[in-house]
Order: structure tokens, then sequence, then C-alpha cells
């Protein structure tokens, strides 16, 4: 299948002071240098100050696009570097926003990821990053990329190539459930769950089946 490859691998700098409900924040991500631990969790040596919201098995690591990096740099007239969006892998020849729900990457010789869920972006997120109306145009914008679950723990470093080793039929991107979260599309994410095709997080169930409930279906 496709081959893309990993630029950076980032991880927790430093926690930076934040007037939110957790008084601090971990999304100061910066590139690490040699091999990293992938562990069930996430990133070797990496946090996030709020388990509410980030992190998890189903939310472990968060990749973004260098093409959607160039995107905002354009935008915002500013250098996007990786980590700037807390996220801890900067990919290219992968389009992350596009990814489908239950896809699977391998990265280097071991490390298997498998694509959850989009980012939504939070209050926390417009702070640090000093962007007006930050969370509506991120928003509207829809360049969000993906959490990703480990299937396979290892080893991983800048330069990696990606493989992307299976695609659900299903179809449905991390992009498209963010833009247009429609009961047609939970049920199609449902049924692909039920026929073993791809592993939902536990809180999309509830989520897809009250959606469906208020639609009548």
């Amino acid at each position: 299948m496709n081959t893309a490859s990993l630029l950076a691998v980032c991880r927790v700098h430093q926690l930076l002071p934040d007037p939110g409900s957790v008084g601090v924040t971990a999304i100061d991500k910066r590139p690490v240098e040699g091999p990293v631990k992938v562990h069930k969790l996430g990133i070797h040596g990496d946090v996030q100050a709020s388990r509410i919201d980030h992190g998890g098995e189903d939310q472990a690591v968060y990749a973004y696009s260098q093409a959607d990096a160039d995107y905002w740099s354009g935008e915002l007239q500013r250098e996007v570097p990786a980590g700037l969006f807390g996220e801890n892998l900067r990919v290219a020849g992968i389009e992350t926003t596009h990814a489908v729900i239950g896809e699977r990457w391998k990265i280097g010789l071991d490390v298997e990821l498998e694509v959850t869920s989009p980012r939504v972006p939070c209050a926390t997120f417009q702070r640090v990053l000093g962007e007006p109306q930050w969370v509506k145009r991120f928003t509207q914008a829809g360049r969000v990329g993906t959490y990703l679950r480990v299937i396979k723990t290892g080893t991983i470093s800048a330069g990696d190539h990606i493989h992307r080793t299976f695609v659900p039929k299903h179809g449905i991107t991390v992009g498209q459930w963010f833009s247009e979260p429609t009961p047609e599309l939970a049920q199609v994410l449902l049924d692909a769950e039920a026929d073993g095709e791809i592993r939902l997080q536990d809180e999309y169930h509830s989520k897809f089946e009250k959606l469906l409930r208020r639609n009548g279906l």
C-alpha cells in the first residue's frame, strides 16, 4: 500500500501554566532526536495534563500532516514547526484528516497504529497559539489531524517510513466525521464494528446511539 514518512516525533517539552480547570497544559510538544519508544499510552516521556479529554489508549498518539501545517503557515504568516499544534507525529505523504477511521499504519520495523478519531480544538489550544478566534478557524478549515491507538508497541524515529497496511471498506474519514456527524455516518460505523471491521472508541457508542435515537433511527 502507500508509503509515507515520519518527519518528527514530538513529546512534551514543558508544562505551561493555563487558566483552565487543570491549571497547566502539556500542549508544548517539541521534536526529539533518535529512537523513541511507543507504549500503549503513547510516546515514551509524553504526558497529558488533562486525562478527561486527552490521552488514554484510544487517543494515545496525535498525528498531523505536513500538508496541513503548510496550509496554516500560509494562513497565519508564521512557521508551524513540528509539535506546535500539540502533535506527537508530524507526517508527510499521508493525509491525517483524510485517514479512514480504523485504518492502520506501520511505522518503522514494528510499531502499528490505528486511526480512531479527529482532534477537537479546545480553548487551551487557542490560548497557547495566541490566534484570535482560533477554535472557530481551525474547526471551519476542518484540517484537524487524527488520534491513533497503539496496536503494536516498539520504537520509532524521525525518517521512518509509514505504510498504510489496512483501510476499512466503510470509507468514512476522521475529517468527515468531524465536519458532518450525521446519523447515517454513525450507523455505517456501528455496522462496520458489528462486522468486525473496526473497533470504535468506547465513548463513541453512547454518542452514536444518542444521535440515532434523536433522529428516530
